[in-house]
């Protein structure tokens, strides 16, 4: 008696998540990066960065804007976070705006830039402007 193939087996799945992505301490990128998943980050971005999570390594770092839901600095970023969550470790180094629902900061991380809470962390207006929606925009004095 002869078993049914099932062709299925290659199938890609649609309900597991992406496998996890790794940018070595060797790999330089000029450009954006956008994924999903989760992105282990120890070499350089030159661009934006767009994914699901980002883990950060010392040697990691990204001159551009992160866009995410969570995000573990322990490498430097030059530029804008909006996340869900940050999370910024002792050897982080930061120079840029940082707009979060939740953040934990360790002793030692170093800033240059602002902290804002919002609910809405990576939603842009659409005006183009890089006011976040959640700052109030100084309207011009009646003449």
């Amino acid at each position: 008696m002869k078993k049914p193939v099932n062709n299925n087996s290659q199938a890609p799945r649609m309900n597991t998540a992406p496998t996890p992505s790794i940018i070595g301490s060797d790999v330089e990128i000029e450009g954006n990066v956008k994924t999903v998943g989760e992105l282990q980050l120890d070499g350089n971005i030159i661009g934006d960065l767009s994914c699901g999570g980002l883990v950060m390594g010392e040697t990691g770092a990204v001159k551009g804007i992160i866009l995410a839901d969570n995000v573990i600095i322990r490498g430097k970023v030059d530029g804008q976070i909006r996340a869900r969550s940050v999370r910024l470790e002792k050897s982080a180094i930061i120079h840029g705006d940082i707009y979060h629902e939740s953040l934990s900061v360790e002793a030692g991380a170093k800033l240059t830039g602002h902290f804002a809470h919002t609910s809405t962390p990576n939603e842009k207006k659409s005006s183009g402007k890089e006011t976040p929606s959640f700052v109030e925009e100084k309207k011009p004095a009646a003449e």
